[in-house]
C-alpha cells in the first residue's frame, strides 16, 4: 500500500498528480490532484491504493471516502480528443493535469506527479516513477481520475451505443476493434492514433 512518506519529507501543502486515459481509442484524458492538508486518517488510508490495484468495487469505495471525509482537497482536468489531437497524447495529458492543478481551492506548494515527464506546472514539481505505488495522494489521484474517467466514457456509451464502452472505456479491445470495423469511427474516437487510422483504412468501400 502507498504511504505518506513523500508528503510529510516535503512539508506544506503536497499535491499528488496522476492521469488516466493515455492508451484508449477514445474519449478524453482525464487529471486529478489530490491534496491532503492536515494528513490522512488511517480508516481512509487503508482503502487507498494504486487504482489498477483495486477492483471497481474497492475504487468506488476509496472514490467516495475521499470526497465524504473532509480531508482530501481535489481537483480534476480533462484534455479532449480533438486537444489529443491537435497536442498529441503526451501533451495532452500534461495540460490535463495543469488544469487539475488549477482547479485546487489553492496552489500546492509541492506537485507529486506520476511517471517522468513533468507539467509545465506554477509551482515546483517532483516526478515519481511509479508513484501510484509509492505515494499515498498520487495513489488517490489515480483513484479519482479512473472512476471520473470511466464514468464519462459510460454516459457516451448511452450516445454512441455499440461500441461497449461501458465495459471497456474506449480501450482497444477485441470488441471494441470489432465496432470499429462495423461502424466505424466516431468523432470520440482518436484518429491520430494507429490502430483507429489502420480500421477506418480497412473498412470496405460503400457499394454502388
Amino acid at each position: 500500500m502507498p504511504n505518506f512518506v513523500l508528503e510529510r519529507k516535503a512539508g506544506g501543502r503536497v499535491a499528488g498528480v496522476d492521469e488516466v486515459g493515455r492508451g484508449p481509442l477514445a474519449g478524453p484524458v482525464l487529471a486529478a490532484a489530490v491534496v491532503f492538508p492536515s494528513g490522512v486518517p488511517r480508516k481512509l488510508a487503508r482503502l487507498i491504493d494504486d487504482s489498477k490495484k483495486l477492483d471497481p468495487e474497492a475504487r468506488l469505495a476509496a472514490f467516495d471516502a475521499l470526497r465524504r471525509s473532509g480531508r482530501a482537497e481535489i481537483g480534476v482536468g480533462a484534455a479532449s480528443v480533438a486537444e489529443i489531437e491537435r497536442l498529441n497524447i503526451l501533451h495532452a495529458a500534461l495540460l490535463a493535469m495543469r488544469r487539475a492543478i488549477a482547479r485546487l481551492p489553492a496552489l500546492p506548494e509541492l506537485a507529486l506527479v506520476d511517471g517522468d515527464r513533468p507539467p509545465l506546472l506554477p509551482c515546483p514539481v517532483r516526478c515519481v516513477v511509479g508513484g501510484d505505488a509509492l505515494c499515498l495522494s498520487i495513489a488517490a489521484a489515480s483513484i479519482v481520475a479512473k472512476v471520473l474517467r470511466d464514468r464519462a466514457m459510460t454516459r457516451l456509451a448511452v450516445r454512441f451505443p455499440g461500441y461497449g464502452w461501458e465495459s471497456n472505456v474506449g480501450y482497444a479491445t477485441p470488441f471494441h476493434r470489432e465496432a470499429l470495423l462495423r461502424l466505424g469511427a466516431t468523432r470520440h474516437h482518436r484518429s491520430s492514433f494507429g490502430t483507429v487510422r489502420q480500421l477506418e483504412l480497412d473498412l470496405p468501400e460503400p457499394s454502388d
